[in-house]
């Protein structure tokens, strides 16, 4: 048989931690390893974007700008590789073109090369301007299937929704299975599908959450996928990805021989268990995530949603509550007309789920951005919507139809005009744009040498809720 080697792409300095840890590690815990990294072998290294930029600001007193220039220049050789969250870039709202195009600019300016590209909600339009933009400044534009498992979403879906990612342009397509819910067998199938139907290269990312991630990207190797998502052991497994060493380990010898070093990986795992290591000393990695919980294949919730649900409910003073939460997601979800659990919409569920829960009463409480998702101001939802709860939550606004970019303005000479007192740079121009109140925070304090610190716990608070959610994101 012919070999054609996997190809890994290592999370361990962005999704792992973001998984498992709330995305608190800082740089200097990973620069010791980095030269390590470099000489691996790895198709790419994820190191930025998803919640990397906002906890960077928002807690540890870093530059993500600077985060990456740093990284690239100690990973000179290899692919650096970030998660885009489509006409989302990073935060929570749609931002204009001209907004998407420039921080698709200064990212690959700054160091990235392959860029993950994906919408919550399978939605083409709202993936497009990024595709294009990646491709157009020299990126690897890698354009991702937020898979999830509804009535509306089947083989058949996700096969045609690649075909028209092929021919948008994508350089490589995604299954991101970010709940650990495409199960062995069925990965085996959907990459032959997809395989059968599209000539750009297959990339499978999945979780361990419900233990069948290893499982997974072994039957995905075997079905002919071309790379898989990998994590170092110390910050592998549960809410994280598959383990790194254990599958370049099974395919030894194999026609999927990955041709990385087991002695090396174990030899940068050896500086990322003490990080781990610390990490759980400091509570920031709580041990929960780290067990296999199959109940994820029933409330289809995300490894980052899962363990920052823990310490938001212990915020909000409900640990107790844990469970109803997760029981209602899947029923919030069904009357959002199955939205996949993916930043933003996990978020979005995830926080009206808490809400119901919480507030003793159905949608007695609705944040804006469930009633936007409502309203279609992220895009079309992929199945029939509870037009009851649609009603209640929204009254008589009308449903937003086009692509929700197309209804925005220009955003960045604004941008410019209210940053120009704080910002030095285009960059910092591009962070005020995603998180005003953070980044002018950030901004004003970048020179204190004292590293921001976590809130403090909040009482119990309902309305508190919200604001739990978003400061810790999902995927």
């Amino acid at each position: 048989m012919e070999k054609k080697p996997l190809r890994i792409t290592e999370t361990i300095l962005r999704d792992a931690h973001q998984s498992q840890a709330a995305t608190r590690r800082r740089i200097e815990d990973m620069l010791p390893a980095c030269e390590l990294l470099d000489n691996m072998g790895y198709w790419s290294l994820e190191c930025w974007g998803g919640a990397t930029f906002d906890v960077c600001m928002r807690f540890l007193n870093e530059d993500p700008w600077e985060r990456l220039r740093t990284l690239k220049a100690h990973m000179p050789k290899t692919k650096l590789q970030m998660l885009f969250r489509g006409q989302n870039i990073l935060g929570y709202k749609h931002d204009a073109d001209d907004v998407v195009e420039e921080f698709c600019k200064k990212s690959i300016e700054n160091g990235i090369e392959v860029v993950r590209v994906f919408d919550a909600l399978n939605d083409i339009r709202n993936l497009r301007k990024a595709v294009e933009s990646v491709k157009k400044y020299g990126g690897w534009a890698e354009v991702a299937l937020s898979f999830t498992v509804s009535p509306v979403h089947n083989d058949d879906y996700f096969v045609g929704v690649a075909k028209e990612l092929e021919k948008m342009g994508a350089d490589s397509i995604c299954i991101k299975d970010m709940a650990n819910l495409l199960l062995p067998y069925h990965a085996y199938e959907l990459v032959k599908k997809l395989k059968d139907n599209v000539s750009v290269p297959i990339h499978m990312h999945t979780h361990n959450t419900a233990g069948t991630g290893d499982m997974v990207n072994l039957m995905a190797a075997q079905a002919g996928v071309d790379i898989v998502d990998c994590a170092l052991s110390p910050l592998a497994n549960g809410t994280s990805q598959p383990a790194t060493e254990s599958l370049v380990a099974t395919l030894q010898g194999t026609d999927r021989d990955t041709g990385l070093d087991l002695v090396k990986l174990n030899e940068a795992a050896a500086h990322f268990r003490k990080v781990a290591d610390r990490l759980k000393k400091e509570g920031t990695l709580d041990p929960k995530v780290l067990s296999v919980d199959t109940k994820a294949l029933m409330y289809q919730v995300p490894g980052g949603m899962l363990s920052n649900m823990l310490g938001q409910l212990k915020q909000a003073g409900q640990e107790d509550r844990y469970y109803d939460v997760l029981a209602e997601v899947p029923r919030v979800r069904k009357d959002f007309g199955y939205p996949p659990l993916v930043t933003p919409t996990s978020q979005i569920v995830g926080t009206q789920a808490v809400m119901n829960i919480i507030g003793g009463e159905r949608y007695k409480m609705v944040p804006k951005e469930s009633k936007g998702l409502l309203r279609g101001e992220y895009g079309k939802l992929p199945g029939k919507v509870n037009e009851e709860v649609r009603r209640k939550c929204i009254g008589n606004d009308k449903v937003i139809t086009c692509r929700p970019a197309d209804l925005l303005e220009p955003e960045l000479p604004k941008y410019r005009e209210e940053a120009k007192d704080i910002a030095r740079c285009e960059e910092d121009v591009l962070s005020y744009a995603l998180f005003p109140q953070v980044a002018r925070k950030f901004m004003e304090n970048r020179n204190n040498p004292k590293p921001a610190e976590a809130p403090a716990a909040k009482p119990a608070d309902p309305n508190a809720v919200r604001e739990l959610y978003v400061e810790d994101l999902g995927e």
